[in-house]
């Protein structure tokens, strides 16, 4: 009788467990619906944009931000790339010329690296190639 018992206190726990956690998510819930998007005027999210492309943000990471403020780029006619225009750097091509800088001043520093000479002339290649694709 007494092992029933214990069985039966360890069952309605386990259930008071449950019965929180699924409390605790339907708050959760409740609280990412509360959040409103914020609507801009269009020259307010274009002014937006470009602030935050001054900081040095690529396209995408503009999205993210913006995302995190409760603004949706969706809800507006332009697209952040078109908005940028001139200042729109690719991400692809930012990253592998990064890379590229990296690798030429370890090549710089250590002659006798042979892989980082052959992963030199990789990675130009590389960013010769997504130039002539980008028409950059």
């Amino acid at each position: 009788m007494v092992k029933k018992t214990e069985m039966v206190k360890k069952v309605n726990k386990t259930e008071e467990k449950i019965s929180e956690v699924v409390e605790e998510k339907k708050t959760e819930k409740s609280s990412k619906t509360s959040e409103k998007k914020i609507k801009l005027s269009q020259s307010e999210y274009e002014k937006k944009v470009l602030e935050l492309a001054d900081k040095g943000l690529t396209a995408e990471k503009i999205g993210e931000e913006l995302r995190k403020q409760n603004i949706h780029s969706n809800d507006y006619e332009k697209k952040i790339s078109k908005i940028l225009g001139d200042k729109y750097i690719n991400p692809d091509l930012k990253n592998v010329e990064s890379k590229l800088e990296k690798i030429k001043t370890h090549f710089k520093n250590n002659k006798q690296d042979k892989r980082a000479m052959r992963e030199k002339d990789r990675v130009f290649a590389q960013l010769r190639k997504l130039k002539k694709y980008f028409k950059v």
